[in-house]
């Protein structure tokens, strides 16, 4: 199933952006899966998630290497170690060598499948960069049904914005120092994330006012609208009406977008 750019505006009018702006945030950091997986299970029930990132040999249509770059959830017997073998007969192999546009690949539960979580019913999302491809994975026991029609329709969508946050994800940590304590990779993140959106500010030749930035820039970095509200001192319907002003400037709708409009999608 193609992925090609469908998503109108919103996901629903209960997207719960600070988890999005959380996830965002979260880019890099060992939190970054698990902040998926509640975002992502308020809507579909999933068990587990799995972020890796496979290295091809697109000319000899081999793997050469997939590495696990977070994990979250109930694993219970289903443990696989951080660098997997490269399986050149993985049942997702054929689909990735050549795809051009991102790509959902649902695959059923196998009762005597031999790849690593082959016997859960799951949804890949994969996009590609050069020889790389980035795969989300998301998985429910074999004791419950496959992924409904509708629920693969709203992963479809959710992609879009999921997708360029995991290519994030996976160069931060390509790029990252190994030894980095936890606050301080934490401000580093926010310290990036707010260079990264002062510049895109200023290629859009956009002008915020100073609140407008400040709300922006309060919930691409994980805050709550009362957080926000109480941070700086003002009443939550304004903080709302500074994200209409900043959404209306940048040409997107509501919280959603602007997450959008911040990873490029």
């Amino acid at each position: 199933m193609s992925l090609t750019p469908s998503i109108g505006g919103t996901c629903g009018p209960h997207f719960f952006y600070a988890e999005m702006g959380e996830l965002i945030s979260n880019s890099g950091d060992e939190h970054f899966a698990a902040t998926m997986l509640q975002l992502v299970g308020k809507w579909v029930p999933i068990h587990l998630v799995d972020l890796s990132e496979w290295t091809l040999d697109e000319l000899r249509d081999r793997v050469l290497g997939i590495k696990l770059l977070g994990s979250a959830g109930v694993k219970k017997d289903l443990s696989v170690p951080q660098t997997l073998h490269a399986l050149n007969d993985h049942p997702l192999l054929r689909q990735m060598l050549h795809m051009q546009d991102p790509l959902l690949i649902q695959m059923n539960a196998k009762a005597n499948s031999a790849h690593p979580r082959g016997t859960s019913h799951q949804c890949n999302l994969v996009s590609r960069q050069g020889n790389r491809r980035c795969v989300i994975s998301f998985y429910r026991p074999p004791t419950q049904q496959g992924f409904s029609l509708a629920e693969l329709s709203f992963l479809k969508r959710l992609s879009d914005t999921l997708l360029p946050l995991m290519e994030r994800h996976a160069q931060s940590l390509r790029q990252a120092p190994r030894a980095e304590t936890e606050p301080a990779h934490t401000l580093l993140e926010q310290s990036q994330l707010k260079r990264e959106f002062y510049k895109r500010l200023s290629l859009s030749d956009i002008t915020l006012s100073a609140r407008e930035q400040e709300v922006c820039l309060g919930l691409l970095t994980g805050g709550t609208v009362p957080q926000i509200a109480e941070k700086l001192s003002v009443k939550n319907s304004s903080i709302e009406t500074y994200l209409k002003r900043a959404a209306a400037k940048l040409g997107v709708s509501g919280r959603h977008g602007l997450a959008k409009w911040m990873v490029g999608a």
